[in-house]
């Protein structure tokens, strides 16, 4: 076999190496994701990379169409989330984050807090927490470099417009609609490229597969 080369049809190495480039970034996006990919890859890559596509083009032609729906959705996720604050320390974790980040409290507003057991304002509640609000409602202090977590206490029986001097009076959904409106086109574009990169690497699993079968005819 010395000094013979194989004529036949052979697989491109631009697109074996675009495609593992390619992997690399969905790989980042979760390790979920990558499980199901590596699925997908040994099976119908290119057909699992077109459902995706296409599911992520429904989603956001449902989420126009019913976003009425979303914030429902939304505001029954935040007040369910309320009523377990204290019950799963998750829970607790991601309404702070969610609270601070938004500077919002409540899906609603911060009576929303009556639905919690230690925070509502009814005469039967012993809790120290009562008519307040969590600290992550609290605006901050640039002063402050220790976070005072009984800045929410008793707050809510203060005066609406007394209140806004110690915390975010705004709900959690109208701050996200706000944000999503202010950042609309940044959120476009991102699906936008994502939907793209998805569209080129169909394209490069279609052009592997048949490099493939063409060395597969030709043995």
């Amino acid at each position: 076999m010395s000094g013979k080369h194989y004529k036949g049809p052979e697989v491109s190495c631009c697109i074996k190496y675009f495609i593992f480039g390619f992997n690399i970034i969905f790989w980042l996006l979760g390790i979920a994701f990558l499980g199901v990919g590596l699925w997908a890859w040994s099976e119908k890559f290119s057909v699992f990379l077109g459902v995706i596509f296409f599911l992520e083009l429904t989603a956001g032609i449902l989420a126009f169409v019913f976003k009425d729906w979303i914030r429902d959705q939304l505001n029954f996720f935040i007040n369910n989330n309320i009523r377990a604050y204290r019950d799963d320390i998750d829970l607790q974790n991601l309404i702070d984050f969610t609270q601070e980040y938004w500077k919002c409290c409540g899906a609603h507003g911060a009576d929303d807090w009556n639905l919690n057991i230690y925070f509502n304002c009814t005469d039967g509640n012993t809790s120290r927490e009562r008519c307040g609000v969590p600290f992550s409602c609290c605006t901050k202090d640039p002063s402050e470099d220790v976070i005072n977590t009984q800045c929410g206490y008793d707050v809510r029986l203060k005066e609406i417009l007394e209140q806004q001097n110690y915390i975010n009076t705004k709900g959690c959904v109208g701050q996200f609609e706000k944000w999503l409106q202010d950042h609309l086109t940044v959120v476009a574009g991102i699906f936008i490229g994502i939907a793209l990169l998805q569209i080129f690497g169909i394209c490069l699993a279609q052009n592997l597969v048949s490099d493939i079968e063409a060395v597969r005819a030709s043995w």
